[in-house]
């Protein structure tokens, strides 16, 4: 029954996204976009931040390479793949786009990945802070201007019955947020995760049992930074347009909150962290019209400040959501 797990989740999803197709409206439906590629990012980041105990604010630095990579084949790059499935399209310019972050992290890591704590998290926000700029004077991509025109996938037609254009992006974004979800969960429950979690709890005793802690730091750094670009690039495609300032500092402080807010040491914490942070300024949006003022973020800051003091372990802790429900082992 595991072996067909990722398969079951993602068919339970897509169902489910037949209900929200028809039922929900293109509001909700785009929020709901959004919340998935911020699962992706919180999931990726996590196997960083959570499991491997480095501190990395370069996330946002990842998704932008995924997101201009993936928008500049989209315009550029339609040929080679003229002849896949359309949604398949975007399935490969998320592949090539998390493949390219990837190799950016490869980079970026071989050096940084040597250093601890703030430092590392100071090299990493310097390293996203030049991706930006280099994005920024970059005439092909847009430059301070945006990349403009990016496509979404097309409807899905089933017989004389038309699909929102919802369903055929909700489809590839399902499919990477299970595909990521599980990928990293059998990486962490694994030979290569059990020497993330040695370097967490203590990096001398784990170079002192013979763990080569900078490669291994290398090895989580570079699966995180493919799901980022790959984020990125369902980023793009969702939005249809991109600019350098959207992939700021800010960007990779929001996806630190969702990991620490949702338990750094617990999948599904930061999954659910993800949709309160993605969901709640969106449905405090109705207070701005009753009151004039938008006080939105006052509410959003505060109500994180609350969680961090009540539950300073995050949502989850090093829990799973189905450990709450599961009967104990009796001894």
């Amino acid at each position: 029954m595991k072996k067909f797990a990722p398969l079951l989740s993602f068919l339970i999803l897509a169902i489910l996204g037949l209900a929200i197709d028809q039922m929900l409206n293109p509001y909700i439906q785009r929020t709901l976009d959004l919340v998935l590629v911020n699962i992706i990012l919180a999931m990726s980041l996590n196997l960083v931040n959570g499991y491997t105990g480095q501190f990395s604010l370069g996330h946002a630095g990842f998704m932008a390479i995924g997101a201009y990579t993936s928008a500049y084949l989209s315009a550029h790059w339609v040929a080679p793949v003229a002849m896949l499935p359309h949604l398949m399209y975007f399935v490969c310019y998320s592949v090539l786009s998390g493949i390219l972050a990837a190799v950016a992290g490869w980079l970026v890591g071989q050096p940084s990945l040597r250093l601890k704590g703030d430092y590392l998290a100071i090299v990493t926000l310097g390293f996203g802070e030049i991706i930006r700029v280099i994005i920024l004077n970059s005439n092909a991509l847009g430059g301070a201007r945006g990349f403009f025109g990016i496509p979404s996938p097309s409807p899905i037609s089933i017989g004389n019955f038309m699909l929102n254009p919802f369903y055929s992006f909700y489809l590839i974004a399902i499919f990477w947020v299970v595909t990521c979800f599980f990928v990293i969960y059998r990486t962490v429950h694994s030979t290569h995760g059990r020497a993330f979690m040695s370097i967490r709890e203590d990096e001398i005793a784990a170079d002192s049992l013979g763990i080569n802690t900078t490669q291994v730091k290398v090895k989580s750094f570079v699966l995180s930074s493919f799901f980022a670009g790959v984020a990125g690039s369902l980023f793009a495609h969702c939005m249809n347009f991109i600019a350098p300032s959207t992939f700021s500092m800010l960007m990779s402080i929001n996806v630190v909150i969702m990991v620490v807010l949702g338990g750094m040491g617990s999948m599904t914490g930061p999954i659910l962290a993800a949709i309160i942070i993605s969901i709640l300024p969106e449905a405090l949006r109705p207070l701005q019209d009753l009151t004039g003022q938008d006080y939105r973020m006052i509410i959003y800051s505060l109500t994180l400040i609350v969680l961090m003091l009540v539950r300073p372990q995050g949502l989850l802790g090093h829990k799973e959501i189905w450990n709450f429900w599961s009967k104990p082992r009796v001894k």
